[in-house]
């Protein structure tokens, strides 16, 4: 199975669209996972209509996307459980705070959280923490980014995609 990770897209804000680069991969995913900072609602209905998407509000979210999403939730892909967040506060201490809202979660594999627009890939205790930085807005960043989560045989490989 092949998961694209997005998160902090801030559409239409720092960008007008998604960007065609992380569209074309989107074609051949089975699904998107977006960690939030959406800014308007549309982008989650678009990419509803490419593939099926879990999303959680970010703290520069709509009020209508606040409402209608949970802050963070847990996706179940066969016997693989991925916690979705989007992540709050300074940078440095990010993956402490990711850390904390799921450690009562028996048998996590991986978090997927954004807010940073950095990407990163970090294993602690078994589990991965990954950030796939942002496809649209690189002010924290030397690049724009997505991510790809293939999952094989209950295995999870990550893997960050520069465009």
């Amino acid at each position: 199975m092949k998961i694209i990770v997005i998160a902090d897209t801030h559409i239409p804000v720092s960008a007008k669209e998604i960007p065609q680069a992380l569209l074309k991969d989107i074609a051949s995913a089975d699904m998107i996972l977006h960690a939030g900072d959406l800014a308007e609602m549309g982008v989650l209905n678009e990419l509803k209509k490419l593939k099926p998407t879990e999303a959680v509000a970010g703290n520069m979210d709509s009020p209508e996307i606040k409402k209608r999403l949970e802050a963070k939730k847990i996706i179940s892909v066969g016997n693989v459980k991925i916690g979705l967040v989007h992540g709050w506060g300074a940078p440095y201490r990010l993956v402490d705070s990711i850390k904390n809202e799921f450690k009562n979660i028996k048998d996590l594999s991986c978090v997927v959280y954004g807010h940073s627009h950095t990407a990163s890939i970090d294993t602690i205790d078994g589990v991965i923490y990954f950030n796939p930085g942002s496809p649209t807005d690189k002010i924290f960043a030397p690049y724009n980014s997505y991510g790809v989560l293939e999952i094989k045989d209950n295995k999870i490989t990550p893997r960050i995609v520069k465009i």
